[in-house]
């Protein structure tokens, strides 16, 4: 078995939201379409507002303070997402917000016809009620539904660039919001400047039949396992990546290099790549004590084990007094997760 399928596709790979370039610039078409426009709030921590619990509708909206009276034709409660019943993201009525749209709010995208936007702020600028909790894109985005998991992604992914953006890379001036955030534009010289997205690699490294390859970062704790990943370097494909970092981290030479898919990871600002390679376990594995602590091949019954377990790898974090710790796994948001998944099931 030297190729595989993604079982399903990565969380942050979904595209429920329409990003419309011409929008952006159409300042008209921003005020038109405000007063039905919704603002996702993001706090400095990267944590935004999320509701729990089933679809708030007409026979329960007392639960929710001041839902009452912003039912709509459906039953549901605007700012709450209505499918299923698990997280959703708390939005507000742009027009609670401002008269227009801010300076400072940008503009994720489109989805049912409803404006998303982004800005800062915190529990003060929210107005919802002690039910609602603030998560980050860590702790809840497997969670969310693809719209919501889209619109917190894109927030977080945008927030980051525009805090480290403030200064021109060519001139050093001072550089304002444009385009409805999805630009920078130099005072001095007018240079403008766009959202950077770092791509990296990550590769799950297997030999062609019922063994793969997993690795411990140094900075994790014992028992907590993924695939291999690194930054794609200047002039570099990304095949030629993939078998060198897999080189420099674990000293394997990797043959068959195939790609699998893709996921957003804005932490801060970052494109997964996913792939997977052959490599022969044969060969001695040379581990980049600067990176890798751990590497170990394991079965694809042991893999499945680890699975059965939980997908927490905060399980990890206490590990148990004596003997080995268990394998731990990176949970439903990484890409990581579905490749190995995809690999467990495949064979």
């Amino acid at each position: 078995m030297t190729d595989f399928g993604l079982v399903r596709p990565p969380v942050l790979a979904g595209a429920a939201l329409l990003r419309d370039e011409p929008l952006r610039q159409d300042t008209g078409r921003q005020k038109e379409g405000w007063a039905t426009a919704r603002v996702l709030l993001v706090d400095e921590e990267g944590r935004s507002p999320v509701l729990w619990g089933p679809p708030v509708d007409r026979s329960s909206a007392g639960e929710v303070p001041g839902a009452a009276d912003r039912v709509d034709d459906t039953g549901a409660v605007p700012g709450v997402d209505d499918a299923g019943g698990g997280p959703r993201l708390w939005t507000r009525a742009a027009s609670e917000v401002a008269g227009s749209p801010p300076a400072d709010a940008l503009l994720l995208g489109e989805a049912d016809g409803v404006a998303y936007w982004a800005v800062r702020g915190g529990r003060e600028q929210a107005a919802a009620g002690d039910e609602v909790r603030w998560l980050n894109l860590f702790s809840v985005g497997a969670e969310l539904g693809g719209r919501d998991a889209a619109l917190l992604a894109a927030a977080v992914a945008l927030l980051n660039w525009h805090g480290r953006a403030l200064f021109c890379a060519r001139d050093g001036s001072p550089t304002r919001l444009a385009n409805a955030g999805w630009a920078r534009v130099c005072e001095a010289q007018h240079h403008e400047e766009y959202p950077r997205t770092d791509p990296a690699v990550i590769c799950l490294v297997h030999d062609g039949a019922d063994r793969m390859l997993l690795g411990r970062h140094r900075a994790w704790p014992a028992g907590r396992f993924s695939v291999l990943a690194g930054f794609v370097e200047a002039g570099e494909s990304l095949e030629a990546c993939v078998a060198r970092e897999i080189g420099e981290e674990v000293g394997l030479d990797v043959t068959d290099i195939r790609y699998l898919g893709s996921q957003a990871w804005p932490f801060p600002r970052s494109l997964m790549l996913g792939f997977h390679a052959v490599a022969d376990p044969a060969q001695p594995l040379r581990l980049d004590e600067a990176e890798i602590s751990e590497a170990l091949w394991v079965t694809r019954d042991e893999v499945r084990q680890a699975l059965a377990r939980g997908d927490d790898w905060a399980a990890a974090d206490d590990p148990p007094a004596t003997g080995t710790p268990p394998i731990r796994l990176p949970g439903r948001m990484s890409i990581a997760r579905t490749m190995i998944d995809s690999w467990s099931a495949a064979g």
